[in-house]
């Protein structure tokens, strides 16, 4: 790959998710539909996102073979090229998993790797650091991700002021829904791009500071998420407010047992494929569809007013 480094893991960033298609033959009968993949990841771009992270949980990484994985991967390293970035998800129950992803990711052209926590373990801060040190040991940018809601391993801003003095560890994806933190984070560990990783809570992420989405919902509305993003960063907050508000009630469904359907419908009602999950996922019940069936048309008739349709 003949990209320059990248060092900054900011800009919207895509969670991309992950279309399937009917296979008999394939796990829990659906294979992953790699050119549908590809054109999704390249739409993403050409809407004016900075780059796309694929395997992460909105792409259904724990239901892929190491195969899939890895090609999913390199899909969107191929597809996006030089007109953006990508932040491989090389989430793993343990260092030695998480360190062979992310040498997987760089091998294979990645500009920057997503890491969890140990993922089935609840590990100590002590071994918290280790993981980190030994993904960050393969050379890529890591992001750090927080989510204490699935792994229970909180990465306080104590223990990420411990965290970021590791080589290469350029950013957190703050997923607590604690807004207060995104402060706290830039004082204990003012190296560390702070990146909002729950998109109900950007809005106010980006105005206290925080300077990257790492976002679900940019699979369904990426231009106006990008415009979201510049607004407010430019301090614009009374337009970013208009755009937001008639959107949260959709993002709402990102903090939710069941984003990876709800963002997968969303992307049907706006004429994209969202298609089908694998299990563990199942199919999203009636007061669910019917309750994201609302919040998403409510998002989209307010899209639309703004157009001028």
């Amino acid at each position: 790959m003949s990209k320059e480094k990248v060092t900054g893991l900011g800009g919207v960033i895509v969670a991309t998710a992950l279309p399937y298609k009917e296979d008999a033959s394939a796990p829990a009968g659906l294979a992953v539909d790699y050119d549908r993949y590809a054109e999704h990841c390249r739409w993403l771009v050409d809407n004016g996102c900075r780059g796309v992270g694929p395997n992460g949980s909105l792409g259904e990484y724990s239901s892929l073979t190491d195969e899939e994985r890895r090609r999913v991967a390199r899909t969107a390293v191929e597809t996006v090229g030089d007109d953006g970035v990508v932040v491989v998800g090389v989430h793993g129950p343990g260092s030695h998993q998480a360190r062979h992803w992310a040498e997987v990711a760089a091998e294979d052209g990645a500009d920057g790797v997503l890491c969890l926590p140990p993922t089935m373990y609840r590990a100590n801060p002590g071994e918290v650091v280790a993981h980190f040190e030994a993904v960050a040991s393969v050379g890529l940018p890591v992001m750090v991700y927080n989510n204490p809601i699935d792994t229970k391993v909180d990465l306080t801003p104590e223990l990420l002021a411990e965290i970021a003095q590791i080589d290469n560890v350029v950013a957190v994806k703050e997923f607590s829904g604690d807004v207060r933190r995104v402060l706290e984070i830039r004082e204990k560990a003012p190296g560390v791009e702070v990146v909002a990783g729950a998109d109900d809570v950007t809005l106010e992420a980006l105005l206290m500071g925080a300077t990257g989405w790492f976002a679900g919902f940019p699979n369904v509305f990426p231009a106006e998420s990008v415009e979201l993003y510049e607004l407010a960063l430019q301090g614009r907050v009374a337009e970013a407010r208009e755009l937001y508000e008639p959107l949260v009630a959709a993002f709402r469904w990102d903090s939710r047992t069941e984003f990876v359907q709800a963002i997968k419908l969303g992307m049907e009602m706006v004429g994209r494929y969202g298609g089908p999950c694998r299990p563990p996922r199942g199919p999203l019940v009636e007061e669910h569809r019917a309750g994201v069936t609302a919040d998403m048309e409510r998002a989209i008739a307010a899209l639309r007013k703004r157009r001028g349709a």
